[in-house]
């Protein structure tokens, strides 16, 4: 998130505030507009942004609220939290939904400005990290993070990538603030300096590691799972607006729930949705929001990420972008409760994440297939050259999902393990005497 996102936030004050959900006045027979804040390529935010919008959900839900209100929704999309946060500051944003560090700055900027938001529900989650990730130009000589010493690498200041990149550089003994040139910059003008050569690697969140990655762009050299600390989005809500509409919110997490149902039902046709919506591939998006992707798509507020939530106040306070923040009360999940019901929402909190597990998607097929291990996947791509639209292979030391021909091969004995980024697989075959690293090519051949 830009600096400048502050000064703006302040200014938008100064501007008259236009009608929405938290009208207090509106009665029967009137309308009442509810705005909501999403953003529609950060693809593990579909549930309460892009998804949501194309099935029409929240709409339904509205209207059977039979309440004698006219509702309308104002779907506004951006491309980062930070407009979000300053338009929900300045009333005129009721719901938004973004990633665990803006969510910070959103309850930090809304505690100061007076007009405090609550964190109602998650989205898309990763309980190692895995959503962030750093790349690098695929020709490029770097392939770890010690290599970035003294380069330019882009990032969002005050997004969850930029948290990535931070730790990560800690963990390898480089010094985040003077160790390298950090380039601040919105994650497609990165993209853009990155294949300009402007920028020596790129430190972003999804869905832009695994489109560079799938578009032949870039490689990845650091998985962000490595750092095995969870990141998620979430939604979060204007508390003046929840308190004065409770049922419109409760309408809101209700459409939230079906969508989120839906994706785990339909999930290639989920992501065909959102990619007719956004314009990226459809097969970028199953990598995140697959049946076994990323993202772990449920709404409960999860006590590992709230966790991880108050963790990541201490990098956010070392770039100045906060103070202290109250996250205990910022965490309201009394609506979420109220929508799915107590018993259901403790199921939601029992609920573990789906398995890691290598995916094929035939061209024309509306499911894919599933195989017990990367080499059987690889088996069956010997025998089928043709035809494939994609084929995903879980890392074998983090468990994120990555596409198989852009993964880093091990050949260890019989075995074929795929890792995301160079240097995992390197620390793998470090500790197994006699593992080496082959290219996809030779992987293929190895299984056939």
């Amino acid at each position: 998130m830009k600096r400048t996102a502050v000064a703006l936030s302040a200014l938008v004050l100064l501007l008259p505030l236009a009608a929405c959900g938290g009208d207090a006045e509106a009665g029967a027979g009137s309308t009442v507009t509810v705005t909501v804040g999403y953003q529609s390529r950060t693809i593990n935010t579909v549930t309460a942004g892009t998804l949501l919008r194309s099935l029409g959900s929240f709409e339904k839900q509205l209207n059977a609220l039979d309440d004698g209100v006219r509702y309308e929704v104002d779907w506004q999309d951006y491309a980062t939290g930070a407009p979000i946060t300053a338009q929900m500051t300045a009333g005129k944003i009721d719901i938004g939904s973004m990633g665990d560090f803006p969510l910070l700055i959103n309850a930090a900027r809304g505690k100061q400005l007076n007009n405090p938001t609550r964190l109602v529900s998650v989205t898309g989650y990763n309980l190692r990290g895995g959503l962030n990730t750093i790349v690098a130009a695929p020709g490029s000589k770097l392939d770890s993070l010690a290599d970035l010493k003294g380069r330019k690498v882009s990032t969002s200041v005050g997004s969850a990538a930029d948290g990535t990149l931070v730790r990560a550089l800690q963990r390898a003994g480089i010094d985040p603030d003077r160790g390298i040139e950090k380039l601040n910059q919105q994650p497609s003008v990165g993209a853009s300096a990155l294949a300009a050569g402007s920028a020596d690697a790129l430190s972003q969140f999804v869905a832009w590691p695994g489109l560079l990655a799938f578009q032949g762009k870039a490689k990845a050299i650091y998985d962000g799972a490595r750092l095995d600390l969870p990141t998620f989005h979430g939604v979060t809500a204007r508390q003046d607006f929840a308190t004065e509409r409770p049922a419109v919110l409760e309408a809101f997490l209700k459409a939230q729930a079906e969508a989120t149902d839906y994706l785990h039902a339909h999930p290639v046709a989920a992501a065909e949705k959102v990619a007719k919506a956004t314009g990226l591939p459809a097969e970028v998006v199953y990598l995140y929001n697959g049946a076994h992707g990323i993202a772990t798509f449920d709404p409960a507020l999860r006590p590992p990420l709230v966790a991880a939530l108050k963790k990541d106040v201490a990098i956010l306070k070392s770039a100045k972008l906060t103070g202290d923040v109250d996250v205990d009360s910022f965490v309201d999940d009394r609506y979420l409760k109220k929508a799915l019901g107590p018993a259901a929402y403790a199921e939601h909190l029992a609920t573990k994440p789906a398995p890691a597990a290598s995916e094929v998607w035939p061209e024309g097929a509306s499911e894919t297939l599933t195989f017990p291990s990367p080499a059987a996947l690889l088996r069956h791509l010997a025998g089928h050259r043709e035809g494939i639209r994609a084929a995903y292979v879980p890392d074998a030391t983090t468990g994120t999902l990555w596409f198989a021909d852009k993964a880093v091969w091990v050949a260890d004995g019989a075995e074929l393990l795929p890792f995301v980024a160079p240097d995992t697989a390197r620390a793998y075959v470090a500790a197994h005497s006699g593992a080496r690293v082959v290219s996809y090519t030779d992987a293929l051949e190895r299984a056939s």
